[in-house]
């Protein structure tokens, strides 16, 4: 017999002071339930094929642009790259670096072919004004070559084909024409100040160092213009021994016996006479004359002594 009270064997004893509750069908330790979203790579952007175009073309034409002869081409494929660069960077979800290179190449590129046209337009305007066909005469009783003469050696071909520069002027009394201008540097006078203050009221000394040189010199049309040319096309410089030109408007004296060179003169007119220099005393005797025998005369130099 069972005591009262006590669960039979077998029986599942469940004590008073626990309710019973049902097992939870899912254990809660403070971890969310909620779903993440798959993670997503960032789109990686595509190829700019507008930009790759505009950076090929700003690189031919920059090269082309450095080039005199097909300046013309450089200059059209510029602006080229420089329209389609900046349609390249309004491309969406395009790579940009491209068509930044080739706006930047585009502008450098123009500035540089800039430089390379006033370049070449300023050595074409050069060698248009210094192609005369200057010719030189130097003084010798030996002038005029014997047409049956030995052929020189070449020394003296290459010493002759030098004769004109600074460093180995013309002597004093040397003809030099172009098409249209004759000039012959008569005399120069060294430490000519007295002479040059005493020829006018208002010519001043030179400045402490310097002294006044006169250059005697004559030059004779040699052209068929109807109307005549004036001689103020003809120039007469002094190079000094550091490189610095002089001329005859650096100073506002008046030279005695002033060669005119505002009368016009006609086919085989000559005007003589002389103009004052400035130069430095110390070295008066070592610089040179650059003579320019008209607008397309070629510059020949002459010494002073």
């Amino acid at each position: 017999m069972t005591p009262p009270g006590r669960p039979g064997e077998g029986s599942q004893q469940i004590p008073s002071h626990q309710p019973h509750q049902p097992f939870p069908a899912h254990s809660d330790h403070g971890t969310s339930t909620q779903t993440l979203p798959p993670y997503q790579a960032k789109a990686k952007k595509q190829s700019n094929i507008v930009g790759l175009i505009a950076l090929i073309t700003a690189v031919l034409g920059f090269i082309f642009a450095c080039i005199p002869g097909a300046l013309i081409v450089g200059w059209v494929l510029l602006p080229i790259a420089f329209v389609l660069g900046l349609v390249s960077l309004f491309l969406k979800d395009k790579s940009k670096w491209m068509g930044i290179t080739a706006l930047i190449l585009s502008i450098v590129g123009t500035i540089v072919g800039v430089v390379v046209f006033f370049t070449v337009v300023t050595n074409s305007f050069d060698e248009a004004l210094g192609s005369g066909n200057t010719t030189v005469v130097e003084p010798s009783e030996d002038a005029v070559a014997d047409d049956g003469a030995a052929e020189e050696d070449v020394a003296e071909e290459d010493a002759a084909a030098e004769a004109g520069t600074r460093e180995n002027p013309y002597p004093i009394g040397s003809v030099i024409e172009s098409d249209d201008w004759r000039v012959v540097v008569n005399s120069v006078t060294l430490a000519a100040t007295d002479a040059v203050v005493s020829a006018n009221q208002f010519n001043e000394p030179p400045a402490e160092g310097s002294e006044y040189i006169l250059v005697n010199y004559s030059t004779t049309y040699l052209g068929d213009d109807p109307d005549g040319q004036i001689p103020a096309f003809v120039t007469v410089e002094y190079v000094t021994a550091d490189n610095t030109t002089v001329n005859s408007f650096d100073n506002s004296v008046v030279a005695p016996e002033a060669i005119d060179t505002t009368s016009t003169l006609y086919t085989d007119g000559t005007a003589t006479g002389n103009t004052a220099f400035e130069v430095p005393t110390a070295t008066a005797d070592q610089g040179v004359l650059a003579v320019t025998p008209g607008m397309l005369g070629d510059k020949v130099f002459v010494a002073v002594q």
